[in-house]
Order: structure tokens, then sequence, then C-alpha cells
């Protein structure tokens, strides 16, 4: 939302905001650009018939007194997508959708572009390298590039988000069930991205990964009309030599790339095809992407030397976690991984959902879960307890911790040589300092 409120003020538009809670790097952003609210809190006299427009974030509730005085007002309401496609109704919009994958693809995209100095707006769902913001919006970009959530538009509007944005060129990087406090039930949650393929227009674009079972059925089911350029893919061919991975072309010999692992090769071969699509060629892909180093927190280099590398990664479900975990010993076969998973999530402290995540921290040599008890009880959620998470993901050489002090004890008195260490958490490991922690392990 900040990203958001910081890109309407560089476009002109005078913008203000409430919260009840503000948070780095938030608040310096928006004291940056003027913006930041004189008080926390929420100030239902502050909505008048002045404002044009209202937009809701996701985390505000149905009963929020400045929602409640601009549904009075008869103020227009907006949800952050529905806002984001308000902006770009005039634009090329690419949407990437996907259970996993869809930051990286997108980010990859912007990377390209930029390199090549294309004019687009985008919005994607982390920080990218090169990019001041997640967001940015202009009157002159004739392209958007989205990462396409299928989380709830806002509190009143229970549209999927990528549904809102009614792309032109659309992909589907993968389906593995997630959001359950949302979707409960499997098929509802796969009927979203049913949805998304449906709605790709007449002489739109759908892209698939071909090597994904759902993603596939999704897109080439009877409900697909004739006239969508359907297009598939799958994993680019590569190599991995001494911890680096290169590209095999045929055209272009082998191109060594910064990124790794086979999820990472769907994900670039996924954004080769959209830049095809946008009029930039496989060489020039090739070109930009070499120098394409990720994300923040998609399989983020944290330190390293000679014996240990250190990475983070916003892995939380469990299609996500096995993958990112396939990366990093793939990329380092000779170095034993330790894997660290914080359960921070609703699904992934669910006690109904924890049985997915059985055996998906196999190819770690050693397997670390975290958890807070005090998220459970933040979250309302029923107690879960060790051995229910040993049953879970049925890993021999599991350990469990609830708190970020014992785990980063556990880990400093470790020996670290050959060995690597993979921090997943969409969270902060009970608020660890993830570079102290990283020093530390480095120094072994």
């Amino acid at each position: 939302m900040h990203n958001l409120a910081v890109a309407l003020k560089l476009k002109g538009y005078q913008v203000s905001g409430s919260d009840d809670e503000i948070y780095e790097p938030s608040r310096s952003r928006l004291a940056a650009h003027g913006i930041l609210p004189a008080q926390e809190g929420w100030f239902p006299e502050k909505i008048t018939t002045d404002l044009d427009a209202v937009i809701l974030g996701m985390h505000a509730r149905k009963d929020n007194p400045e929602l409640l005085r601009a549904q009075e007002l008869g103020i227009k309401v907006y949800s952050y997508p529905e806002y984001v496609y308000e902006q770009s109704r005039q634009k090329e919009r690419v949407v990437i959708a996907g259970s996993h994958g869809k930051t990286t693809t997108t980010a990859m995209v912007m990377h390209v572009l930029n390199f090549h100095r294309k004019k687009f707006d985008y919005m994607v769902g982390a920080m990218v390298p090169g990019f001041e913001s997640t967001v940015r919006l202009t009157e002159d970009a004739p392209v958007i590039i989205i990462e396409g959530d299928e989380y709830l538009s806002s509190p009143i509007d229970p549209t999927p988000k990528f549904l809102q944005y009614k792309h032109h060129i659309g992909l589907i990087t993968g389906i593995a069930w997630d959001h359950i406090n949302v979707y409960p039930v499997f098929d509802e949650y796969v009927r979203q991205f049913e949805n998304f393929a449906v709605q790709t227009p007449k002489a739109g674009t759908l892209i698939y990964c071909e090597e994904d079972d759902l993603a596939t059925i999704v897109s080439t089911s009877n409900q697909m009309r004739s006239d969508v350029n359907l297009i598939a893919y799958g994993a680019h061919k590569h190599e991995v030599s001494e911890g680096k991975t290169f590209l095999h072309t045929q055209q272009h010999g082998k191109v060594p790339i910064a990124i790794f692992g086979r999820h990472n090769m769907q994900n670039l071969n996924g954004a080769r095809l959209i830049c095809n699509r946008l009029g930039i060629s496989d060489g020039k892909f090739y070109q930009a992407i070499q120098s394409f180093k990720g994300a923040a927190k998609r399989l983020e280099l944290l330190g390293q030397n000679a014996h240990t590398t250190v990475y983070r990664d916003f892995a939380h479900a469990p299609s996500k976690i096995e993958a990112t975990i396939k990366a990093v010993k793939e990329q380092f076969p000779q170095r034993k991984l330790v894997a660290c998973a914080e359960l921070h999530t609703y699904s992934s402290l669910s006690k109904h959902f924890l049985p997915h995540y059985k055996q998906t921290m196999d190819a770690a040599d050693e397997a670390i879960v975290c958890y807070s008890p005090k998220a459970l009880e933040i979250k309302r959620m029923e107690p879960i307890d060790e051995q229910i998470i040993k049953a879970a993901f049925d890993h021999p050489n599991l350990r469990i911790f609830t708190n970020g002090s014992d785990l980063c004890n556990y880990l400093f008195a470790q020996q670290w040589q050959n060995k690597n260490l993979l921090l997943m958490s969409s969270g902060t490991f009970d608020n660890t300092d993830l570079g102290q922690l990283t020093a530390h392990v480095l120094e072994k």
C-alpha cells in the first residue's frame, strides 16, 4: 500500500492515508515523500466529499471507521488491484499468476525490459534490484507488468486479485494449494486459476508451465477458446558446473546466469516467452538475463566464503520449500545442506494442512522447523506440538525450535565447513537478525 501511495504521489496526485501501525521501510519512505500520517490510527473525520476515491488495503476490517464513513458519504472505494487496473486501462496488461514463482518471473521480465530501456509500468510483490519501488504508474508507458496474486482483493471484495487486472497476456507458473484460510477446499482454489485462464480475451495470450499438471489442465481445458494464443513451456535447458549455472541455447551457445534451480529455469523460460510477446528477441533476452540476480528474499544470497553459503528465501508453502531445497542441493551437491523453515502463515500453522509438508525437506541433510506458539495465539488457531510437526514432515533429522534465540544458539554451535544454510520464511524467524546470524555462521 505504501508503494502505491508513493507511486501516485510521483504521478502528481494528492495522497493521504491512515494505518494503525506503520513499520519500516514504509515509515521512512512515506516520510521521504511527505505523506507519512501525523498520527497512527483511524480518523473518520478526515474522510470528506473532497476525496475522489478511497483505496482499501487488505488488512483493514469491514468495520473500519474510515471505510464506514466513506461508504456513508458515497465515496468510491477501490481495492488495491481494482485501482491498479483503473490506472492501466489503456495499457497492455501482462499478468503473471501461479502458486509459486510469480514474483521471480515478474522480476525477470522487469529486469529485461529495463535493461533494454523499454517504457513500462509494473506491480511486483518484492523489491527488485534496479528499481526503487514495487509499484510504478505513469501516463506514457504502453505496457504494465503485474504480479497476479490469487488472494482476496479486499475485506469487502472476495474477488481474487489476479482477476481484477483483466490481462491481455497471462502466465500460470504452477498451481499448488495455498491460502486455506480463504480456500479451504482444494477444488475451490484451483477454480480461481480456471477463471483466470478463461478470462484471457480474444486474440490474447495464455502461457503456462507444461511441467505442472494442474497448470496444464487449467490452461488447456475445453473452456479455452480457439482464438486464444496458447503457449506451453518447461524448464530451460541448462547445466550446473562448479557451482555455476549455464543456459544451453541453439544460437547463442552457453549463457552464464546468476540464478539457479530447476524452478528458476522454469521461471526464466516463462519470462522469455513474455518478453518475446513484447518484442524482445531471444538474443536480447539472453543478453539481459545474465545480470539478473533475483528479487528480494527469493534465493537471496546473504553471505558466503570458500566453504559455506547462506541463502534466504520467501518459501513457506510445501511446493516452494521442496523446490528451494532441491535447488540449493543441486547447485552445491558436494556440500551438506541445513534447511530451516519457519511456519508462519495460516496454512503452515494449521493442523489439517501440515501433512502436505510430508517429505518436502527430504533433500536437506538436516531439516529445522521453527514456529512461534504466540503466532498461533494471535491467529486464534489450535495449538500444535513437536510430535505433530515431526509426523507431518517425516524427516529423520528434523529439529524443532519455538523461538529465535534457541535457533541461533544451535546454529552458532555448529561447524560449517563444506556446509550451506538455507533460511525459508515469509516471516522474520522471531525477529532474528539474519545479518548477524550469517556473520556468525561464516566465521566457523
